[in-house]
């Protein structure tokens, strides 16, 4: 039986990766049933969707992706238009640097939702100290590892190996060893599966 991950995806028509490992494989909704759920989901009637209706699909695309709230999202979409240069790659940016993103871009998790309750639980410290908050901005230099305490339980035993062939984005440097990652850099540039200006646009109401 389908949960409720699955039926968003196919709502939406992307996979958004929210069951981490089951949304690539052959047994991801969108594989199994391509169409939208509901009893119209065969209909083969397309329906013009409107740039207000767009706009709201890449927002939820988003949110769902990033395990962000509508306030928490409205906050980024502030305080990237503030900053100087283009808003779209300082949506972005701040998305990325996001501590449970960080904690999935770095290996330690195979999904958001994962790494989310990962951070949440207290698994996760930032320069030594364990960080609870999944919204946390890292910053350059930022060492982001795995809480001492953990580092034997279940999530973290056998993953060491499977980091030693893990490569993470370039602006991560990951120590498989000591389970930890360094930001090196910000995520500027960072190619992301969705129309970000649609974003912007619909919070600009």
């Amino acid at each position: 039986m389908m949960g409720p991950k699955q039926k968003k995806e196919r709502a939406l028509g992307e996979s958004l990766q929210l069951k981490a490992e089951r949304s690539v494989g052959p047994k991801s909704a969108l594989h199994r049933r391509p169409t939208k759920p509901g009893q119209h989901g065969n209909s083969r009637r397309r329906r013009n969707v409107s740039d207000y209706g767009l706009q709201l699909m890449e927002k939820q695309k988003v949110k769902l992706s990033y395990r962000i709230s509508e306030q928490n999202l409205r906050v980024i979409i502030r305080a990237a238009s503030k900053a100087t240069g283009d808003v779209s790659r300082a949506v972005v940016e701040l998305l990325e640097r996001r501590l449970d993103n960080v904690v999935f871009r770095a290996g330690f998790a195979p999904g958001r939702s994962v790494s989310h309750k990962l951070v949440l639980d207290g698994h996760i410290a930032v320069n030594g100290k364990r960080t609870r908050s999944v919204g946390f901005q890292v910053k350059v230099g930022d060492v982001i590892s795995v809480y001492p305490t953990s580092k034997d339980r279940a999530p973290f035993r056998e993953i060491k190996q499977n980091l030693e062939k893990y490569e993470t984005p370039y602006w991560l440097q990951l120590n498989p060893a000591t389970l930890s990652a360094q930001v090196t850099s910000l995520p500027r540039d960072v190619e992301v599966p969705f129309q970000i200006p649609l974003l912007v646009e619909s919070f600009s109401k």
